[in-house]
């Protein structure tokens, strides 16, 4: 999922929280989901960085402007065959991208659950074109 900060005074700009505060955004966002889900997330693990690395943005082709707020690295389970005794797929959450878009908390926890259920639905074998039909 990559967005376009909007331009934003730096006085309108969100502070920053603290590593441990957003990381309990995101086990909050992960707890809000059913259990039906959660069951189902098969050799994933949940991540949180700042910022995307330089080969993440350039994997996906992303301009100066753009950048990402989650990222699933893996196998989606509709495309598993034969798998087994690999690493686990990866899912991160970036912290400064998410905080850069949202005008205050109350946005950053939507943005994150949004962020956390657009991912997981990759894993799940769910395209964007798919997600942006289902309103994420």
């Amino acid at each position: 999922m990559h967005e376009k900060p909007p331009e934003r005074a730096a006085s309108q700009a969100m502070r920053s929280l603290s590593r441990d505060a957003f990381d309990e955004l995101v086990a909050d966002a992960l707890e809000g989901l059913p259990d039906e889900f959660l069951d189902r997330l098969d050799n994933v693990v949940i991540v949180s960085e700042d910022w995307p690395s330089g080969e993440q943005r350039q994997y996906h082709g992303l301009s100066q402007r753009e950048t990402l707020l989650g990222l699933y690295e893996g196998v989606a389970l509709t495309e598993r065959e034969g798998y087994g005794m690999v690493l686990p797929d990866k899912i991160t959450i970036f912290k400064r991208p998410l905080e850069q878009i949202c005008a205050d908390e109350k946005d950053l926890i939507y943005q994150v659950q949004v962020t956390v259920v657009h991912e997981i639905a990759h894993h799940f074998g769910i395209d964007d074109e798919r997600l942006h039909q289902l309103g994420y």
